[in-house]
C-alpha cells in the first residue's frame, strides 16, 4: 500500500466519485416503482402525465450526471493507476541499479528483463483498475441490497442466498490460477532469456558459426509451446465455474417471478406487493448480479496477480550487499594522490553467493544456484601490497589466479570478505560509492558501447563535456581521425555493443571515454589482449596519455605489455607469490620467469625506448620515461 500513499488525495477523490455514482445508480430502479404505481397505474384514475414527466426528467438527469461522473472517475482512476505503475517500475529499476555486480553475474539478463517488463506489465490491470473495481462494486452491491430490502425482504433473501457459495468457490479457483500464473511467468522469463541470449550479436554469430540455428529454433519453440499451454490452462481454470455462475444468474430471475406471483396475491401469509415493486426489484436484481460476478472475477484475478507481485517484490526485498557506510565521505579527485593498498584481503565468492541466496524469495531459471561446487574456495587469500601514487603496477599470473578480482575490489564492484582496501589510507568502504566511481576509470578487454552515437557513448564518461573536449579526448586516444572519416562523424551510430566498429576502434573509444572521465586511478584489465598487432599499437599509444600522472593497475596475460611496469605482482591461487621489476623477477627464476619462458619460448626479447615509448621487437609496449631494458 506504500506505493499508493503519495496519491492518497486523488484516491480519496476517486472514492467519493465512486460513492456518488454508485449511489445514483440505485435511484432510477427505485423510481421505476414510483413510475408504475403512481404515474402509470395509480390506484385512483388514469395515468398522471405531469408526475410521469417529472419522473422521466429526473431519471434522464440522473443518467446524464452518472455518465459524466463516470468519465471523470475513469480519468482519475487511470491517472492514479499509471502513476503507481510508473513509480513501481522506477523503484524496481532503481533498486536493481543498487545491487552488486555479483547479483548480475549470478542472474540471467533475460530473467531480469522479464521481471522488469513482463511481471510489472502483468500487474498493470490490477493496479490500475482493481481498487476502483472493488470499491465501486462493493458500493453498488451494498446500495442495491439495501434498496432491495426496502422493496421486499423475501425476494432479497432468494436473490442473494447463493452468493456466499460462489465466493467460496472463487477462492479455490483463484488459488489454482495463482499457481499456474507463477509457472507461466517463469516460462515467460525463460523465453525472454532465450531470446536475449540467442538474438544478441554474440549469440546469433555463435549460432551461425556452429550451425546451431535449428537447435535454437527448437529451444524457443519448446518454451513457446509450454508457455502457450500454461496460458490456456490459466484461462480455462475456473471457466466452468464462471459459466455456472452466469447460468445461475440468468436463471435466478425465474425464482423471483415465481415467488413474486405468490406475493402479488398475498398467498401463504406473505406480505402482498405491487406490480411496480416486482418490476423495480427485477431491475435491481440485474444490477445486483453484475457486481457479484465482477467481485468474483476480481478475486480470481487478484490471486493470479499475487504470483507476479511475489516475483516483483522478490527482487525488491533483496538487500544491496554494497552500500555507503554511515558517515561515508566524499573525495574530490583533485585531492586524491592515488595510493592504493591491500591489507590481508581475502575474498570468497561462495560466501557472498550464499548470503545473497538467503535474501531471495524464490528460485527460478537463471537465478542463484542453491549449491556451490566449491564452497570453501578463496578467490584471494591474504593478499597485501601497496602501490604508490603515479605508479604503474602490473598483476600477472595463470588464469583464475585472482587478478581480475583485485581489479574489482578497488572500485567496490565487490567487497572483500576479510581485510581492507584503501585509497590514500582511507578504507574504500568509508568512501561514498558515487565519489569512488569518480576516482576510478576502468578499461576492460571488451569494452561495452551502447547502441547510440559516438558522441553519446563518449558523453557517458562526462555528460558536461563540450564538443571540443570530446575531440581532444578522441585525439588523445588516436581515434579522432577515424571518427571524422565516417559520413556522420561523431553522430555515427556504433550499433549493438559497438559491432559496427573494429575491436581496436571500440577499445580506443572506450579509452577516450575514460579520458573524459578524468580518473585518479586507472584500471586496465587485459585492455589489449584481444587485439591484433596493429590495433594494439594504436591502443597502447592511446593509453600513454591516459596513464601519465595516474596510478595504474594493469592486469595482463601478455608479459610484453607490462615489462616496463614500476612493480609487477605475480598472483597464483589467490596469493601474491612474487613481486618486483621485470629484470628482478626474471633473475629469481620463479613463476614469472616460467610464464615468460612459456610465452617467448626461451627466446631473448630486446626492449628499448623510442621517443619515450618502450618498444619490444619493434612493437609499442608501454609509454615510460626514457630508459633501456635488456633481458
Amino acid at each position: 500500500m506504500g506505493t499508493f500513499r503519495p496519491y492518497s488525495g486523488r484516491i480519496t477523490l476517486v472514492g467519493l466519485l465512486i460513492l456518488v455514482t454508485a449511489g445514483l445508480g440505485v435511484v432510477n430502479p427505485v423510481l421505476i416503482q414510483v413510475v408504475f404505481d403512481q404515474a402509470l397505474f395509480p390506484e385512483s384514475g388514469g395515468p398522471d402525465l405531469g408526475l410521469l414527466w417529472v419522473l422521466a426528467g429526473v431519471m434522464a438527469g440522473v443518467t446524464v450526471v452518472t455518465g459524466g461522473l463516470g468519465i471523470v472517475q475513469t480519468y482519475w482512476t487511470n491517472l492514479v493507476g499509471q502513476r503507481v505503475m510508473r513509480d513501481l517500475r522506477d523503484t524496481l529499476y532503481r533498486h536493481l541499479q543498487s545491487l552488486s555486480l555479483g547479483f548480475f553475474t549470478d542472474t540471467r539478463t533475460g530473467e531480469i528483463q522479464s521481471r522488469v517488463a513482463n511481471d510489472v506489465g502483468g500487474v498493470q490491470r490490477v493496479v490500475t483498475n482493481t481498487v476502483s473495481d472493488v470499491l465501486s462494486n462493493c458500493v453498488i452491491l451494498i446500495s442495491t441490497v439495501v434498496a432491495m430490502l426496502v422493496l421486499s425482504w423475501e425476494l432479497t433473501v432468494v436473490a442473494v442466498a447463493s452468493a456466499p457459495v460462489f465466493f467460496l468457490i472463487s477462492r479455490v479457483v483463484g488459488a489454482k490460477r495463482r499457481a499456474i500464473a507463477a509457472e507461466a511467468q517463469r516460462s515467460t522469463a525463460e523465453m525472454t532469456a532465450i531470446t536475449q541470449e540467442t538474438l544478441s550479436i554474440s549469440g546469433i554469430m555463435l549460432a551461425k558459426l556452429f550451425g546451431r540455428q535449428n537447435r535454437e529454433i527448437d529451444r524457443f519453440h519448446h518454451e513457446n509451446q509450454r508457455l502457450s499451454d500454461l496460458i490456456i490452462r490459466q484461462q480455462m481454470t475456473g471457466q466452468s465455474f464462471f459459466t455456472l455462475m452466469q447460468l445461475f444468474f440468468s436463471v435466478s430471475p425465474v425464482a423471483i417471478y415465481l415467488l413474486a406471483g405468490y406475493l402479488l396475491v398475498g398467498a401463504g401469509g406473505l406480505s402482498p406487493i405491487s406490480a411496480g415493486t416486482v418490476v423495480a426489484f427485477t431491475t435491481l436484481q440485474s444490477r445486483l448480479y453484475f457486481p457479484i460476478g465482477r467481485l468474483l472475477e476480481v478475486s480470481v484475478e487478484l490471486q493470479s496477480s499475487l504470483a507476479l507481485f511475489e516475483r516483483i517484490f522478490g527482487y525488491l526485498d533483496i538487500e544491496p550487499e554494497i552500500v555507503d557506510e554511515p558517515g561515508a565521505i566524499e573525495l574530490e579527485p583533485a585531492m586524491v594522490r592515488g595510493a592504493v593498498s591491500f591489507d590481508s584481503v581475502r575474498v570468497n565468492y561462495s560466501a557472498h553467493r550464499a548470503a545473497r541466496q538467503q535474501n531471495w524469495q524464490e528460485s527460478g531459471p537463471g537465478v542463484i544456484p542453491a549449491d556451490d561446487p566449491n564452497p570453501q574456495q578463496w578467490a584471494l587469500d591474504g593478499v597485501s601490497f601497496k602501490i604508490r601514487p603515479g605508479q604503474l603496477a602490473a598483476f600477472v599470473g595463470p588464469s583464475g589466479a585472482g587478478k581480475t578480482t583485485i581489479s574489482y575490489l578497488i572500485p567496490r564492484l565487490y567487497d572483500a570478505t576479510e581485510g581492507s582496501i584503501s585509497i590514500d589510507g582511507i578504507d574504500v568502504r568509508q568512501i561514498r560509492q558515487a565519489s569512488l566511481a569518480g576516482l576510478t576509470g576502468y578499461v576492460t578487454q571488451e569494452s561495452y558501447l551502447f547502441h547510440a552515437s559516438i558522441r553519446e557513448n563518449l558523453l557517458y564518461g562526462n555528460p558536461r563535456a563540450t564538443s571540443e573536449e570530446l575531440a581532444q579526448a578522441a585525439r588523445a586516444a588516436y581515434i579522432h581521425e577515424r571518427i571524422m572519416e565516417f559520413p556522420e562523424g561523431y553522430d555515427t551510430v556504433v550499433g549493438e555493443r559497438g559491432y559496427r566498429l573494429s575491436g581496436g576502434e571500440r577499445q580506443r573509444l572506450a579509452i577516450a571515454r575514460v579520458i573524459l572521465h578524468q580518473p585518479r586511478i586507472l584500471i586496465l584489465d587485459e585492455a589489449t589482449s584481444a587485439l591484433d598487432t596493429a590495433s594494439e599499437r594504436y591502443v597502447q599509444s592511446a593509453l600513454e596519455p591516459l596513464m601519465r600522472g595516474r596510478t595504474t593497475v594493469a592486469i595482463a596475460h601478455r608479459l610484453s605489455t607490462i615489462m616496463a611496469a614500476d612493480v609487477i605482482y605475480v598472483i597464483d591461487h589467490g596469493r601474491v607469490v612474487e613481486e618486483g621489476s621485470h629484470p628482478e623477477l626474471l633473475a629469481r627464476g620463479g613463476l614469472y620467469a616460467h610464464l615468460y619462458e612459456e610465452q617467448f619460448e626461451g627466446g631473448e626479447v630486446e626492449c628499448y625506448c623510442e621517443d619515450g615509448v618502450v618498444m619490444s621487437d619493434g612493437e609499442i609496449v608501454v609509454a615510460e620515461p626514457a630508459a633501456a631494458l635488456s633481458t
